[in-house]
């Protein structure tokens, strides 16, 4: 895993010509600095307008929102109380560089992350099978 901690996810998409025109014209205009500006905006809005339905998803499925970071003290906690962890977080799950992938089967049940994880390649192939 990347040791820079980043808050944001790159994302590629693709939009039709007229759109893309339509965004510089705004851009142009000073509505937003740049495409990004307005392509965060105009997600915001969605994400604002929807903010109900978000936040009832969240509550039915008791899940987590935000950053959610687990470190090897963490999973060794709950390896000791014999307890495996059920993660569900819409956001991020930062799993930490000291996580080992054998500590990560012993200590995760599941995860479903609607958002980023962010694991070790090593830790995302052994928790393969148990993330949804």
């Amino acid at each position: 895993m990347d040791n820079k901690r980043t808050e944001s996810e790159k994302l590629t998409l693709n939009l039709g010509y007229v759109d893309l025109g339509r965004i510089d014209v705004m851009v142009s205009e000073g509505f937003y600095a740049n495409r990004s500006d307005f392509i965060r905006t105009a997600i915001r809005n969605q994400l604002s307008s929807h903010a109900a339905t978000v936040a009832h998803s969240v509550q039915r499925n008791t899940m987590d929102l935000g950053v959610r970071e687990f470190t090897q003290h963490d999973l060794e906690q709950a390896v000791a109380t014999g307890q495996k962890l059920v993660i569900k977080v819409v956001g991020l799950v930062r799993i930490t560089d000291d996580v080992t992938p054998e500590l990560a089967i012993a200590a995760i049940e599941s995860l479903e992350v609607l958002g980023s994880l962010q694991a070790s390649t090593v830790v995302k192939k052994a928790l393969a099978d148990r993330i949804s």
